[in-house]
């Protein structure tokens, strides 16, 4: 029974990046002999051991056959005499499919180590396009392996092509989906997730409500945006707050808020909040069991897009309302977090410095002028019941105008809209 390191692992300690788990293949070994070594068995469609000590994974050399339908439909035979390249040979990626003894020495019958010297991402075999959960891998990788110049071989971008038009995209669950998705938005790069499955005809499949990041005839028809418009503009703004922020709701939310601009049969400079757009993204959510603090970021921020690009024109109750609607006085981060966006939307990308404080930047300071009013003041002054509330909403709105009357003739520039 021999034992090598396999996958990531190796792949990552040859490009010299941290190496968080490893992963290992039994060649030669059973079941029998695992579990009496007091390794313990978990997973379902193979077997799969963790090791007593250290738990890291140890899985038996496997082949797999194709015998149905999407990413599960595999017999897979686990025998003894299965060797170390027939278990390599049916993974995804030939810089994946790199083994390494207890020696240090590197079993690569794929080329794997020229490939990643080459800066390539390549499918190690045809059989590449009987998973198509491999469509979603590829354009994570190439997210992830960006800032390192990796780019997709021109036949492994040909078969994920040929995956998406024999549908088999259409067995991959939900989860399945989202799970790469997101490991995607936690990349360096993750708009290269969504330019991959454009070029091979699956992002309107997996995200039909973000297809109009290319479908330029579709979008922006709007007056005030439509000289500004350019696909580009979109995923390099989410290029460029991926700078600043790693958080996946935010990331998330910086896209989704676009379905808001996508929307052309609407009175704009009427919109407190857009509901109609706020639902798509709620029904993109559900649909994908995308986590709540990732939903309700995503939402409300697509949902007052409109509202904070023209922050500067509203009231000072309405701009006390959206603090209502999105709990703020309860959960006062989710201001910092939709400030943050607003400052990277359409109008504060062209708007001028000289005149406005960013959107995001002269709502952060709104509301940390109305939260100073305190509720205890307006309990010992007598009022009860609603009256507490309409107190309140009045002591607010007068602070805040008071505030803004200084502003009037001269705005601060805000400098640092990262916070």
């Amino acid at each position: 029974m021999k034992i090598y390191l396999v996958g990531g692992a190796v792949r990552d300690s040859l490009l010299d990046l941290p190496v968080k788990d490893k992963d290992w293949v039994v060649v030669g070994g059973t079941e029998k002999i695992l579990l009496e070594r007091n390794f313990q068995q978990v997973g379902k469609d193979f077997p799969v051991f963790l090791h007593p000590e250290t738990h890291e994974e140890y899985a038996l050399a496997r082949k797999e056959r194709k015998s149905g339908k999407g990413y599960t439909g595999f017999d897979t035979d686990c025998n003894p005499n299965v060797t170390l390249e027939e278990d390599l040979i049916r993974r995804d990626l030939t810089i994946n499919a790199i083994a390494q003894d207890q020696y240090g020495n590197y079993i690569d019958p794929f080329q794997g180590k020229r490939d990643i010297k080459n800066r390539l991402i390549r499918h190690v075999s045809e059989s590449f396009s009987e998973d198509p959960l491999r469509v979603l891998r590829v354009a994570r990788f190439a997210a992830a392996l960006m800032h390192l110049g990796f780019k997709i071989a021109k036949e492994t971008m040909l078969l994920m092509c040929v995956i998406v038009k024999k549908k088999e995209l259409s067995y991959l669950t939900s989860n399945r989906i989202w799970n790469e998705t997101e490991k995607a938005f936690k990349t360096s790069n993750p708009h290269v997730y969504f330019q991959v499955l454009y070029a091979c005809n699956a992002l309107n499949f997996f995200f039909p409500e973000m297809y109009f990041l290319y479908e330029k005839k579709n979008f922006l028809n709007y007056t005030l945006f439509n000289k500004l418009y350019d696909n580009n503009i979109i995923l390099m703004g989410l290029a460029k707050i991926s700078l600043y922020n790693k958080d996946v709701d935010m990331r998330f939310s910086y896209l989704c808020q676009f379905l808001s601009v996508n929307q052309t049969d609407k009175n704009y400079s009427g919109i407190f909040f857009d509901s109609y757009s706020a639902s798509i993204v709620k029904n993109l959510c559900k649909r994908f069991n995308i986590p709540s603090y990732i939903r309700d970021i995503a939402v409300l921020n697509t949902g007052f897009y409109f509202f904070l690009s023209t922050i500067h024109h509203q009231s000072s109750r309405n701009i006390i309302n959206l603090f209502s609607k999105v709990d703020a006085w309860r959960k006062p981060e989710r201001v910092k977090k939709i400030a943050f966006l607003s400052n990277f939307n359409f109008p504060n990308q062209y708007k001028s410095e000289f005149f406005y404080m960013k959107s995001g930047c002269f709502l952060k300071e709104c509301f940390n002028i109305v939260r100073s009013v305190s509720i205890k003041l307006i309990l010992q002054k007598g009022f009860k019941g609603h009256k507490i509330k309409d107190e309140l909403m009045r002591l607010r709105i007068k602070k805040l105008e008071l505030w803004r009357l200084k502003k009037l003739n001269v705005v601060p520039i805000c400098k640092n809209i990262f916070f």
